[in-house]
């Protein structure tokens, strides 16, 4: 099951301000979760060993994340080989890394790094979302990345939203992941945000195609952001919902020791 994951010891990081990419593993050892762990420990636990708070994603937007991973796990909806995350927190600025690709099994941050929000959403700031098309708005909620393809800006990525409301017109509006030459540190300094997108989550062009090979077909992307409307309605991130399977498979190992 896709609870097994991989203990790495000893990465090492480089940081500036547009991406953090993470050197190669050292050789990983195959453990398995104890059967008495909770949830909410497995997933604080995982915060701390992946070094989250000092990546900056707070650990109550990771377990809303993991929460709605588990879910779309547990649906069917991911990959049976590739368990990453991708969490992007739109209450922070424009300038700042608000992009974290997460490998769970290797418990790595692949990146993080600058990502650009829809034109419409807001200035530095994303204030607004939009599920309507040519709203040129970013859109909240739990997507499954597609397939690739190459268009006006190189490789790029389809992402299919499962939040109905909130995403599910993705492919409908084209928003899509791709590079841009807007999003880095140089185009920040000299207008005081990044450059903005019809609603697509752009990337840096230096590491969009990295990202896009790495995050393809069927992994899961969480976009967040300030919006009472969506906090309240959105089903993906219940945490009973994910506990409850979480508690299933748990048993489903003690019966089988």
């Amino acid at each position: 099951m896709f609870l097994v994951i991989l203990v790495v010891m000893g990465a090492v990081f480089y940081t500036n301000m547009a991406v953090v990419r993470a050197t190669e593993p050292e050789a990983a050892t195959n453990i398995s979760v104890p059967v008495s762990t909770s949830f909410t420990q497995y997933i604080s636990n995982l915060y701390k060993d992946l070094n989250l708070k000092s990546a900056g994603l707070d650990s109550a937007l990771f377990s809303k994340a993991f929460a709605g991973y588990y879910n779309l796990k547990t649906q069917g909806e991911l990959s049976e080989n590739k368990n990453i995350l991708s969490v992007i927190d739109f209450r922070k600025n424009s300038t700042e890394k608000r992009l974290w690709v997460i490998d769970l099994n290797k418990k790595k941050i692949l990146y993080n790094s600058l990502v650009a929000h829809g034109r419409n959403t807001g200035e530095n700031k994303a204030e607004k979302f939009s599920n309507i098309p040519e709203s040129n708005m970013s859109s909240l909620g739990f997507y499954v990345t597609g397939e690739t393809y190459f268009g006006k800006h190189g490789l790029s990525l389809f992402i299919d939203g499962k939040e109905n409301g909130f995403n599910n017109n993705a492919r409908n509006r084209a928003v899509v992941i791709h590079g841009a030459d807007y999003v880095n540190d140089q185009f920040a300094k000299n207008v005081g945000r990044i450059g903005r997108s019809l609603g697509c989550p752009a990337l840096p062009q230096e590491i969009a195609p990295k990202v896009i090979n790495d995050i393809a077909d069927k992994t899961c992307l969480f976009i967040y952001g300030n919006d009472k409307n969506y906090e309240r309605k959105s089903q993906l991130k219940d945490m009973a919902t994910a506990t409850a399977a979480f508690n299933k498979e748990m048993q489903q190992a003690m019966l089988q020791k």
